[in-house]
């Protein structure tokens, strides 16, 4: 299957949608989920025309894991959590809704159960609160 160079993900990459960046490289992008699971749920995607992992070149993906640490570290500083999770999905069969490769972040407490994924947009307002939390911890 030919990548979808019109997913929102590319759009984000290319400037032609808005997103609540964290971090960002010539490697990888980090911004926030806009239909978060919890508070803090963070995206970070390749600038690779990726669909999956296994589409994506090795130095990318290495560039992107390098990423996906050091944000994770601060989204569990940002929302003070025991832990955090990162999950990434390859195909829709896998529960993949966006055809660019993605790895989530979020956080995690005991007894905290999560909302279903891909459901409900976020208060953009309380979106740019939560980033403004991470990039203080990345600073």
């Amino acid at each position: 299957m030919a990548y979808d160079s019109n997913n929102i993900f590319a759009k984000i990459l290319r400037g032609e949608a808005p997103a609540f960046k964290v971090f960002e490289d010539e490697f990888s992008l980090a911004f926030m989920d806009v239909m978060p699971q919890i508070d803090g749920h963070t995206l970070v995607i390749p600038k690779d025309d990726a669909e999956t992992i296994l589409d994506v070149d090795p130095q990318i993906l290495g560039k992107t894991a390098q990423t996906v640490q050091t944000v994770g570290a601060a989204v569990q500083a940002a929302f003070a959590s025991p832990g955090f999770m990162v999950a990434q999905l390859n195909g829709s069969a896998a529960g993949q809704t966006v055809s660019h490769l993605h790895f989530h972040i979020m956080p995690r407490y005991e007894g905290l159960e999560f909302k279903m994924h891909a459901r409900e947009m976020a208060d953009f307002a309380l979106l740019e609160t939560h980033a403004q939390r991470i990039r203080t911890e990345l600073s």
